[in-house]
């Protein structure tokens, strides 16, 4: 199957910008873009799904794990773009884990119990609608974590990962 022009190929990386602490504002974030060519958005959304496809079998046969993570505004389309990314997808290999507020049995443990529960077996690949990351975004921002928690949690998101 042919690539767009400056797609990356499938084993390529895709690169990141990387921009100093304290230089982006969500109030700066243009929400008026849109896709303007559907041609091409449908092109680039097949390649990645046989990308996608050909990493799943990769990780089976390498007995590797990976958890995959969106985070994002509520109504953002997380959900509708990990639908149309995993379309391709043996369903036997992955699973999504959509995460909400803790429930009762959930908030009896660390916070990170339900994600720690929730990780790949070798082979396979987890897909989180939202994240331990909430912890320091959702939590610090909407005062449901003490200042205490927040700020210790850095420390153990990176204990986790």
């Amino acid at each position: 199957m042919p690539r767009k022009a400056g797609a990356p190929a499938p084993d390529e990386a895709y690169e990141f910008e990387v921009h100093p602490p304290g230089t982006l504002s969500l109030a700066k974030l243009d929400l008026t873009k849109h896709v303007e060519d559907e041609d091409t958005y449908e092109e680039e959304l097949e390649d990645l799904q046989h990308r996608l496809f050909r990493e799943q079998i990769a990780h089976y046969l390498e007995k590797r794990r990976t958890a995959i993570v969106f985070e994002g505004w509520d109504a953002a389309g997380k959900g509708g773009a990990i639908k149309r990314l995993t379309a391709l997808m043996d369903p036997r290999g992955y699973k999504v884990w959509p995460v909400g507020a803790p429930r009762d049995a959930e908030l009896r443990h660390h916070y990170l119990w339900r994600f720690w529960t929730r990780l790949p077996e070798h082979g396979e690949i987890a897909v989180f609608d939202r994240s331990w990351y909430g912890r320091v975004l959702v939590e610090r921002v909407e005062d449901l974590a003490r200042p205490d928690e927040w700020k210790r949690a850095y420390d153990e998101i990176n204990a986790f990962e």
